[in-house]
């Protein structure tokens, strides 16, 4: 790949890095609960945390989609490291899946009186979109993996 393609895969994670951490930080300012509440209580609700602790794999996944582009521009695409940055990828969308079962189960159990639908549903958006993810780094890892055995193989030979 030329370093102008892989340059501009760096700038669009950076900016969907951005607006998402933007995001998270605004939303619960605009949140329902949130009308009659200063800053410090938005903050400290446990919900709220949760959601910042689960966004955590999130922003790791977009770091290590940067570094396995930067090893695209150091030619080095068939290595071990490029191979663990995409295993770290997978295990962060896994991981994604996990926070939001419980974020859905937790929304299910608490919501008294309330309709959980359109959370639950985009729970599972999110949950399938991840699944998705998850499913073709899995593959991708795999032959990423046969290719670097492959490769290692030959360079014994050589």
């Amino acid at each position: 790949m030329k370093k102008g393609s892989t340059l501009f895969l760096k700038v669009v994670i950076l900016l969907i890095a951005i607006s998402v951490l933007a995001g998270l930080i605004w939303f619960p300012q605009t949140e329902g609960r949130a009308t009659n509440l200063d800053l410090i209580s938005i903050y400290k609700d446990p919900f709220i945390i949760y959601g910042f602790i689960a966004s955590i794999p999130f922003f790791v996944a977009l770091y290590q989609a940067i570094k396995l582009l930067g090893y695209v521009d150091k030619n080095k695409v068939f290595s071990q490291a490029a191979v663990k940055a995409v295993r770290n990828i997978k295990y962060c969308a896994l991981a994604i899946i996990g926070f939001l079962v419980v974020a859905i189960l937790y929304i299910r159990v608490m919501a008294q009186g309330d309709d959980p639908a359109g959370p639950t549903m985009m729970g599972f958006v999110v949950i399938f979109t991840s699944v998705v993810i998850a499913t073709a780094v899995g593959v991708f890892q795999k032959l990423l993996q046969n290719a670097v055995d492959i490769k290692s193989v030959n360079d014994l030979t050589v």
